[in-house]
């Protein structure tokens, strides 16, 4: 059986280059889009926005 890959993982015949990682790769990547785009909870915010305005006034300290 001869094989079709080359150095670096390329395949001759121009298929996938990953194989089966990249059906992982493109879970993941599908998983970080979809966590990028949720939203950020409301509790969540308001704790960012106070740790924003107390900050200046510890620093002052």
């Amino acid at each position: 059986m001869k094989d079709s890959t080359v150095a670096g993982g390329r395949s001759r015949a121009g298929g996938d280059p990953l194989g089966p990682n990249s059906e992982i790769g493109r879970k993941l990547k599908q998983y970080y889009d979809e966590l990028v785009s949720d939203d950020v909870p409301d509790r969540f915010a308001q704790l960012l926005a106070q740790l924003e305005t107390a900050e200046p006034a510890r620093k002052k300290d």
